[in-house]
């Protein structure tokens, strides 16, 4: 999907959590100016969690989570994005969760994905770009 960026949880997190201002103004400019914005089914579920690990509150939480709906576009998990997520797992060695979330923005072409998890600039299936915006 052309100027898509697939957003990993963590850019989420710190966009709505003001621990680190300086990640959180980077978080919330490229939420802003991305034309369009991917997310999983995974990082909506993996978002919640760790707010409420977080001790942010569970209707703060959920109001969150409908605007992350609102201003998505939300990938859902498949059978064959789970067996994606193992080819790539085997292949270059990230855990589970993180070829997941690979082979969620792979299914989305998505060209970009926006994440604080993996090597900053790695290329993926020779289509899809690790950026870490926090470098």
């Amino acid at each position: 999907m052309k100027d898509s960026g697939f957003i990993d949880t963590n850019i989420w997190v710190y966009a709505h959590l003001d621990v680190d201002d300086n990640k959180c103004t980077t978080a919330l400019k490229l939420l802003e100016t991305l034309p369009i914005l991917v997310v999983s089914t995974q990082v909506l579920n993996e978002y919640y969690s760790v707010m409420l690990k977080k001790k942010v509150a569970d209707t703060l939480i959920q109001d969150n989570i409908e605007v992350m709906i609102n201003i998505s576009e939300i990938q859902l998990i498949q059978i064959m994005t789970l067996r994606l997520a193992h080819k790539i797992k085997l292949q270059y060695g990230f855990s589970y969760w993180d070829s997941l979330i690979v082979a969620s923005a792979l299914e989305a072409d998505c060209t970009v994905l926006y994440s604080e998890d993996m090597q900053h600039k790695q290329i993926i299936e020779n289509s899809l770009t690790v950026i870490n915006p926090f470098k």
